[in-house]
């Protein structure tokens, strides 16, 4: 659908079409005025979903959330002035999360610029280096609408390939804001003006592989970062292939789609903490898939083992933040062509499995030992308590940390999201909405600050459609810092560091019309998570003891591998 009554809508109505026809099904836009034309386009389109979130930040969040969910670029549109601001943090993770994001900012014409109009902040290459491309569109013309659909078109493929991540198009706008009409005004567009407007298909890249050095070597790993792809299960099987095929042990992120594979290593974080093991263990090769896990142990043993390592990524991303031997090659796992027999048995593997399940077994009688409310075990649980095909959202901070720890792979395909391009705790609940709109069932678990550093993504509750289930660990502070050396330097650590907050969850939840419940036993959390189906929202409590909980970790948890 065309909108005609004035060149302003002509043109927003034109650049939204041309964005359909390459593949966006969904624009996240918060209100404003110099925008006005182009939500009007938006809403006005019959194939488009259209999602009005008042808070600017929040609403990027929700679109990253969205762009992982769909495996394709997301329209994100504001107004002109500070609101494109707002969108920064979002743009950080979306850069470095090779997620792709289409951001329309509004804009003043040139006239207004400089010259305290209002609401007029110089958006020229506002987002600096974070996106992969910038263009400022030209002031609305008729004889234009050819340049503007193939700039929307150049700018789409951008964001996809080769280095998916956020373009930027900043576009001025003179008045009329709205459909009035514009006298003498005639918008016709040319028959067949679409026609050559047609999604986007990558090529293939070929890039040869060193085989016959792979075979040679007795002892060797896969290690596979988080998961980036849109497509999680045929990045899983090709990392199966690989390790078969090798007879090489996979230590993947829990984040990682192979996490749980037949030759998978679970406990590699806990194994890697006892120095026996480190020595006993140590490789003479590697083939990294993406960026390294979270494991503070796993780096620091590659660090000390210094093996040859192969690092596996389309993005051409530099994946070697500990500067060792390491060769890149621009290829994802999706595209390796395995030859067809395995090769033998290898012990080292078998070293490997043996050490995964001895920790495996002390785990299950540690943890049935355990009855107050320990942030691990219940980590630990959730891959037997929760339902089949959920979606689960991971926060930074100790929630991924304790996910790397425990995470034992399960046959009910959890697929997993989170932010850990930038590992902030920006847009938390926001991108979780994300994930979970229309999609599957998810849940998010999150800490206290984290939640509340994105209060405002509640707000977009009344245009969320689908289940989240926000499983919040309250432990009234940050429990990461109890791990770091400034913890020993009380004050200033408690106000400092740890920053200790008294929020009652139960009325922030009831300000915002979300159904709550404090956990009150053991019993009672496996009874909530296992619970179907889900409500549309609910916000679970999970009150825990920051200062007893780092003490275990630090006297239990980290000697479990030995």
């Amino acid at each position: 659908m065309i909108l005609t009554e004035n060149l302003n809508v002509l043109w927003a109505s034109v650049l939204f079409e041309t964005l359909y026809r390459l593949g966006l099904r969904t624009v996240v836009l918060s209100p404003g005025s110099r925008s006005g034309p182009l939500a009007i386009a938006a809403a006005a389109h019959p194939h488009l979903e259209a999602l009005p979130i008042l808070d600017e930040r929040s609403a990027a969040f929700f679109a990253l959330g969205l762009v992982q969910q769909q495996g394709r670029p997301v329209a994100l549109l504001c107004t002109s002035g500070t609101a494109a601001a707002n969108f920064y943090p979002a743009i950080i993770e979306a850069s470095l999360s090779h997620l792709p994001l289409i951001v329309l900012s509004a804009d003043r014409p040139p006239e207004l610029r400089f010259c305290q109009a209002g609401q007029a902040i110089d958006q020229v290459h506002l987002y600096g280096h974070a996106v992969r491309h910038y263009r400022e569109l030209s002031l609305p013309e008729l004889p234009l609408l050819p340049y503007l659909r193939q700039t929307l078109c150049h700018s789409w493929q951008t964001a996809l390939w080769p280095d998916p991540g956020p373009v930027h198009l900043n576009i001025p706008l003179r008045d009329p804001l709205d459909l009035r009409s514009q006298a003498n005004f005639h918008g016709e567009l040319p028959k067949g003006f679409f026609d050559q407007v047609q999604p986007f298909v990558p090529p293939r890249v070929v890039t040869s592989l060193p085989w016959q050095t792979w075979q040679q070597m007795q002892r060797g790993l896969i290690i596979a970062g988080p998961s980036h792809g849109v497509d999680p299960l045929a990045e899983a099987a090709a990392i199966d292939r690989l390790s078969r095929f090798l007879q090489w042990p996979v230590l993947a992120d829990a984040l990682s789609s192979a996490r749980g594979l037949p030759h998978g290593i679970s406990h590699y974080d806990l194994l890697l903490r006892d120095a026996h093991l480190r020595e006993y263990l140590r490789p003479e090769a590697v083939i990294q898939l993406g960026p390294l896990p979270t494991s503070k142990a796993l780096r620091e043993w590659l660090s000390a083992c210094d093996p040859l390592i192969w690092c596996l990524d389309p993005t051409g991303d530099n994946n070697n933040p500990l500067h060792g031997r390491c060769q890149m090659l621009a290829i994802a796992p999706q595209a390796v062509d395995c030859p067809p027999d395995p090769l033998p048995p290898n012990p080292y593997l078998k070293d490997w499995q043996d050490q995964d399940q001895r920790v495996r077994e002390q785990l299950k009688r540690t943890f049935e030992a355990i009855d107050w409310f320990s942030e691990v075990k219940l980590i630990y649980h959730l891959p037997q308590w929760l339902p089949s095909q959920t979606a689960i959202f991971v926060a930074s901070s100790m929630p991924v940390r304790d996910v790397e720890s425990v995470w034992q792979g399960s046959d009910r395909r959890h697929r997993f999201y989170f932010n850990r391009g930038a590992n902030g705790i920006d847009g938390t609940l926001s991108t979780a909405l994300g994930v979970a709109h229309r999609g599957q069932p998810t849940l998010l678990i999150t800490g206290d600050l984290a939640c509340l550093h994105d209060t405002n993504g509640w707000l977009i509750t009344p245009q969320f459609q689908g289940c989240l289930t926000v499983l919040l660990i309250n432990n009234r502070g940050g429990g990461i810092f109890e791990h770091l050396p400034i913890r020993q330097f009380d004050p200033p650590f408690e106000a400092f560091f740890a920053t200790p907050q008294q929020v009652d969850f139960s009325y922030l939840a009831a300000a915002y019309g979300i159904p709550y419940h404090c956990l009150k036993d053991w019993a009672d959390v496996e009874a909530q998570l296992r619970q179907t189906p889900w409500p549309k929202i609910r916000l679970l409590e999970f009150r825990s003891d920051r200062h007893r909980n780092a003490q275990w970790r630090q006297q239990v948890l980290a000697h479990l591998g030995g």
